[in-house]
């Protein structure tokens, strides 16, 4: 069992969802409160395990050198523990008001972590493909838990039949890279690939391509976008805080997995796609962003220009062939995505504060005249926006700054002054939302009413970005540490 004590973190939440299972089918539908808290303990266990494994600090391998447990994947799992528990909580009142929360939701819920934690974990192709599937499934399904409604199905629809053919290109440039290196474990696959390596470079650059537009269409980057605003849109919204913030944590993990450990002989290439997916998708995301009336397509096409922003940092790494910006790099890339994901649970957590039976409160206007009706929730949601534009001293401002470094470290001047502007771009439709809550009349006078625990939980979420935007050295000093230790 010592060899085995990297995964156990995974068996404990598979553990915690065998046990969600069979007390769901003999507790009564009122008390389904019970299995919420089966699976906050769960991954209260995980995290702890998780801390321990951190603070350790080592590096080990599991499953014949499948699965590795190294300072990059706790720290992650940390975030995605984080993540994934702060949604079951924002969501919780949502789901019932709309007969929604159910066993089946929290067991998809505690499935997609467990995909995602493989997928930060793996060291080789088909554990990848094990993780992305398993959380691609469980995401599929969740969009479409609220089968009345025919938008939620639309929606689930397309994010299937899109996600099905991501994955396919992305299985099928893997098959390349195995036909051109003879290996699937990212070790072997980087030997092989090294100078005086046996590998066909021709074959897996072709698989490179075909991998990363399958990394592409995951992360929701330009052009392969389609499918984020219309889910976004489509599914509940407790289900697009599931699918908008804690993935993007196990995007970035395969992300470094597979182009910077597995192909990193193949920098030179793989960053000239990046510079241009991310180039497209700070453009697109925000121009299309600023013609949005639907705060949740908004936040999609955020998104996308976000992902942008988070692909400079990985775009940043390798220069003429010299890896000595790469921990710099990757580490600003890490910080922005743990740091955006912080601010979209509290910005989709907003919006589920603000709804009630019968009510999205997803359209702009909803928030008109917030600060009349809650200015303490309107503060912290002008503290969101404000993070998500970039504006200091919030942790907005310094992620961004801190990949443009790495980008100019990179000798990319012309690329951060490209994401500078595109910043300006986007600075327009977030204060637009403080615009409307500070200075226009609301339009509904209902009071806004919220468990004890969201209101606390949301209040710590938005303080939190203003706290590490004042003093962010210590989860930059972590980022760098624990990309230091994995690379």
């Amino acid at each position: 069992m010592t060899s085995m004590i990297p995964a156990y973190p995974e068996i404990i939440i598979a553990l915690t969802i065998a046990v969600v299972m069979m007390v769901d089918l003999w507790l009564p539908r009122e008390r389904r409160a019970i299995l919420q808290w089966i699976c906050l303990v769960g991954m209260a266990m995980a995290a702890s395990v998780t801390v321990a494994l951190l603070a350790d600090g080592t590096r080990a391998h599991a499953f014949a050198g499948m699965f590795v447990g190294d300072p990059l994947a706790h720290l992650l799992k940390l975030g995605a523990y984080g993540a994934v528990a702060a949604s079951l909580v924002y969501a919780r009142r949502y789901m019932e008001e709309r007969g929604l929360f159910t066993g089946e939701y929290l067991i998809l819920a505690m499935f997609a972590l467990l995909g995602m934690m493989v997928m930060i974990s793996a060291a080789h192709f088909l554990t990848l493909y094990l993780g992305l599937e398993m959380l691609s499934l469980s995401l599929y399904a969740m969009v479409a838990l609220n089968r009345d409604s025919a938008v939620s199905t639309e929606a689930a629809i397309k994010y299937f039949v899109l996600g099905a053919l991501a994955s396919g290109l992305m299985l099928y440039g893997v098959s390349m890279i195995y036909g051109g290196s003879g290996h699937l474990e990212f070790a072997s696959v980087a030997r092989e690939l090294a100078p005086g390596g046996g590998a066909r470079r021709a074959m897996v650059l072709f698989g490179l391509v075909f991998v990363v537009a399958g990394l592409a269409f995951k992360l929701g980057v330009v052009p392969f976008h389609m499918w984020v605003p219309d889910v976004y849109h489509g599914a509940p919204t407790a289900i697009t805080l599931m699918i908008g913030a804690a993935p993007k944590l196990a995007g970035f993990a395969i992300s470094i997995r597979m182009l910077a450990v597995a192909l990193g002989a193949l920098a030179a290439q793989w960053q000239d796609m990046l510079v241009i997916l991310a180039v497209l998708s700070m453009a697109i995301g925000n121009l299309a962003a600023i013609a949005q009336s639907n705060l949740k397509r908004m936040l999609a096409y955020s998104t996308i220009s976000h992902m942008g922003f988070m692909l400079l940092g990985l775009a940043s790494g390798v220069v003429q062939g010299n890896h000595l910006n790469a921990v710099d790099a990757y580490g600003s890339a890490l910080f922005y995505v743990i740091t955006y994901v912080l601010t979209t649970l509290a910005a989709f957590g907003m919006i589920l504060l603000m709804a009630r039976r019968g009510f999205e409160a997803e359209e702009l206007d909803d928030y008109r005249g917030l600060n009349a009706r809650s200015p303490w929730f309107a503060w912290m949601m002008l503290l969101i926006m404000f993070s998500l534009a970039g504006i200091p001293p919030l942790v907005g401002f310094y992620a961004k700054l801190s990949v443009l470094q790495a980008a100019v470290g990179a000798d990319m001047l012309w690329l951060a002054i490209v994401a500078v502007l595109f910043s300006l771009v986007g600075a327009f439709y977030y204060l637009r939302v403080v615009k409307l809550m500070f200075f226009d009349e609301p339009r509904d006078a209902a009071a806004i009413t919220a468990d004890t625990d969201t209101r606390v939980l949301l209040s710590a979420n938005a303080l939190a970005i203003l706290l590490l935007g004042l003093l962010p050295g210590s989860l930059m000093t972590l980022c760098m540490s624990a990309m230091r230790g994995s690379l």
